[in-house]
C-alpha cells in the first residue's frame, strides 16, 4: 500500500464522527454492535493474512471500523456487503480515500453468492451481525470452494459450539458441520467494552480454513440432515433419533461399527460423515 493512500485514510474523520454524521445508531433488528478501536481492528486484519493478493470480503461494516483496518493493513480489494443505507452512505469517504481498493455493495449477505465477489482468493473477515451469524456461516461452508480462509467474530458461545469436542456439552450440529468443512481455530476473545452499543456477551474471533476439496463431502445436504435428526433429539438413542431418516438406523449403525443404543454427542465427525455417506447412497 502506498503512503499516500494510508495517509488519505488516516485523515478521515473518527469513527465517532461519521457515526453522528450519518445517523448512524446501531440497530437491533440488524444485529449491529460496531467496533470502534482501531488496535482491534487492526489485530483481527492481521489475524486474516495474507491480504495482499485476491479479495477481502466483509459482511456488515457499517461505519467501516474493520474496513479500516484491513485497508490499512494493505488488504488489495476490499469487498464490503452492507445492507443497511446509512452504512453504505458512510462508507463513502473511506471508499474514495482506497485508492480504487473498497467496493460497496448494498446488499443482503444471505442472498449473495461469494464466488461471485472479486477475484480468488477469497477471504471472508467480519465482525458478523449476531441475528445471521450462524445461517450465514452454513451458507459459506456450503460454498468453500470459492473460500481460501475465514476470520470471524461471533458471540463467544457460538465459537466453542464451533470448536467443541465430542462428549462436551457444546458439541452439536454446527461443530460437526464446520469441523468437518475447515480447520476451526479460536483465536481471542473481545469484551463487550469493546462495541458500540456493548452487547449482553462476550465475543470471540475463529479463523476457518477449508480443507482441500478430496477431504470433504462435494455435497453437505446429506450431512446437515443426518446432525438435524441426531443433534435434534440429543437425548435418544440413535435407533430412536435416525428412526425419520433410515427404514432400519439399527441395521445402518451396526453396519458401520457403530452403537444404536450411543447418543448424537458420542460420535466423532467422521462417524457422522460415515452415516451421511450411507444415507446419500440410499
Amino acid at each position: 500500500m502506498s503512503r499516500s493512500a494510508a495517509g488519505g485514510i488516516a485523515d478521515l474523520p473518527p469513527l465517532r464522527e461519521t457515526i453522528a454524521a450519518h445517523g448512524l445508531d446501531a440497530r437491533k433488528r440488524l444485529g449491529q454492535h460496531f467496533l470502534l478501536d482501531l488496535n482491534l481492528t487492526r489485530r483481527i486484519a492481521r489475524a486474516a493474512a495474507p491480504l495482499a493478493t485476491g479479495t477481502v470480503v466483509e459482511i456488515g461494516p457499517g461505519p467501516g471500523g474493520l474496513t479500516r483496518a484491513l485497508l490499512l493493513e494493505g488488504a488489495a480489494h476490499v469487498v464490503a456487503i452492507e445492507v443497511d443505507a446509512r452504512a453504505v452512505d458512510a462508507l463513502r469517504g473511506l471508499q474514495a480515500a482506497s485508492g480504487g481498493r473498497l467496493e460497496v455493495v448494498q446488499g443482503d449477505a444471505l442472498a449473495i453468492d461469494p464466488g461471485t465477489l472479486g477475484p480468488s482468493p477469497r477471504r471472508i473477515v467480519a465482525n458478523l451481525p449476531y441475528n445471521v451469524s450462524t445461517a450465514l456461516l452454513i451458507r459459506w461452508l456450503h460454498a468453500a470452494d470459492a473460500i481460501a480462509d475465514m476470520v470471524l467474530m461471533f458471540q463467544k458461545e457460538v465459537v466453542d459450539r464451533l470448536v467443541a469436542a465430542p462428549r462436551s456439552k457444546d458439541y452439536g450440529r454446527l461443530s460437526v458441520l464446520a469441523q468437518h468443512v475447515c480447520d476451526v481455530r479460536r483465536l481471542f476473545e473481545v469484551a463487550p467494552s469493546a462495541f458500540v452499543p456493548p452487547p449482553k456477551v462476550t465475543s470471540a474471533v475463529a479463523r476457518l480454513t477449508p480443507r482441500p476439496a478430496a477431504r470433504r463431502l462435494a455435497d453437505l445436504g446429506p450431512l446437515e440432515k443426518v446432525t438435524a435428526s441426531a443433534f435434534g433429539q440429543r437425548r435418544k438413542m440413535l435407533r430412536g433419533s435416525l428412526l425419520g431418516l433410515f427404514r432400519d438406523p439399527v441395521l445402518v449403525l451396526e453396519s458401520l461399527k457403530l452403537s444404536p443404543t450411543a447418543r448424537a454427542e458420542e460420535l466423532s465427525v467422521g462417524d457422522f460423515v460415515r452415516l451421511a455417506k450411507a444415507l446419500d447412497g440410499l
